[in-house]
């Protein structure tokens, strides 16, 4: 149990550095200092012990999961969008409905980094603005991504397990209640910042994009296809060097004045590179512990598993810890004529559910939530901190859950 204090020691460093030592925090130097003191001692222990196939495998799985954020990131750095409509609450429900829509075409990072920089451009004269990168968050980094395979890599790793491709859409309830009643608190949040900022700024509430919608760098948006595509149907190591090959294709290809127009720069995902180096590392004693005695916590219950996968998806990233349920479901027996690739139904749905939506509840929940913190800080939109963020999910999303529950888990 005592190995995982480092990540505790991880997770309290995200949480209270950037309040108490900002100066020290805003460097990412000293963030992959803080990133290595705190995963070379887990990694010596696992060495130690002679557990090399647990380090190697996460490791592994880390490289692919920079490899992806840092092509998703580069390439769509060379997509601008630009005019629109007024930042209204309305449009900004639009924005966000149509991010959880494409989020099942193109992932939820593929849907989130093609659409925050338009998205924060559309509300660039809004005074009240820290709202609007939390609920990007829960809706198109998270929420908006349960129908396919293709919206979240946990939901994807459970079709490489046997997981039909078109299963996802049994989904459809929970992601229509979910995304409407978290767009609907939006709405009423938005506006009553709106008609703030109409009393306070009378010239802020009004966004710069009023023009006609346009988009340049088409070349980029058939490149972030062929990444998706790319981890789709290929495997390790052909699937990162193909999203290399890409992503240096789309740097040649893409006229620079794109990336200039979008202040496209290297520092978001360089941040992520170094935090989510250490929370691999750190959390490697976490995901051998819930392995090895999850079996005797009596997780039996849809909603058992509904909130487990959820809990933990939300500070051991979501997609180890979905496919540490469904190996734990997978182990116990079952006569349900429902079931798929050993589990029943409702519990397949219960921790696809857990996982996808309550990455939402933290930063470092699900890959594409840190990338758009990071995105907005890089564009001076001040972004709530780790333990606010806290408070925004825990206000909005975790009520939103309970109900999930009693209608479709109890």
């Amino acid at each position: 149990m005592w190995t995982l204090s480092f990540f505790a020691m991880n997770l309290l460093a995200l949480a209270l550095l950037p309040m108490i030592h900002d100066k020290f925090w805003s460097r990412n130097s000293n963030k992959a200092l803080l990133s290595a003191a705190l995963a070379i001692p887990v990694a010596g222990l696992l060495a130690w012990y002679g557990n090399w196939e647990s380090l190697l495998q996460e490791t592994k799985e880390y490289f692919s999961f920079i490899i992806l954020l840092a092509s998703l990131f580069i390439i769509s750095g060379g997509i601008y969008i630009q005019g629109g409509s007024r930042a209204t609450a309305r449009q900004n429900v639009l924005w966000l409905a149509s991010g959880a829509l494409l989020a099942n075409l193109f992932g939820t990072m593929g849907a989130a980094v093609i659409l925050i920089r338009p998205f924060l451009r559309a509300n660039a004269a809004r005074q009240y603005a820290a709202h609007l990168p939390v609920f990007f968050i829960f809706l198109v980094c998270n929420i908006g991504g349960c129908l396919t395979p293709l919206g979240d890599s946990p939901l994807f790793m459970g079709h490489l397990r046997g997981v039909p491709f078109f299963w996802t859409l049994k989904l459809l309830p929970q992601w229509l209640f979910l995304t409407s009643a978290t767009l609907s608190i939006f709405w009423l949040v938005d506006r009553y910042y709106w008609r703030r900022e109409i009393r306070d700024h009378p010239t802020g509430g009004e966004g710069v994009e009023t023009s006609r919608l346009e988009l340049k760098g088409w070349i980029n948006v058939v490149s972030i296809g062929a990444v998706l595509l790319s981890v789709a149907f290929l495997q390790s190591p052909f699937r990162e060097l193909v999203m290399i090959a890409i992503t240096a294709f789309s740097l040649i290809r893409t006229s620079k004045d794109i990336r200039k127009l979008n202040e496209f720069r290297y520092g978001p995902i360089i941040e992520v590179a170094v935090v989510f180096a250490g929370i691999f590392v750190t959390m490697i004693p976490a995901l051998l512990l819930l392995g090895a005695r999850g079996g005797e916590i009596g997780i039996t219950q849809p909603w058992h598993y509904f909130w487990a996968t959820g809990t933990i998806s939300a500070f051991l990233d979501n997609t180890p810890s979905y496919l540490a349920f469904l190996s734990m479901a997978q182990s116990q027996p079952t006569l349900a004529p429902s079931a798929v690739i050993g589990i029943p139904a409702n519990i397949l749905s219960a921790i696809s559910c857990g996982a996808v939506f309550m990455g939402a509840l933290t930063y470092i929940g699900n890959g594409p939530n840190f990338i758009v913190k990071a995105v907005c800080e890089s564009h001076n939109i001040r972004t709530p901190t780790f333990i606010g963020y806290m408070l925004w999910s825990s206000v909005v999303l975790l009520p939103l859950l309970i109900l999930v529950t009693l209608i479709f888990y109890r």
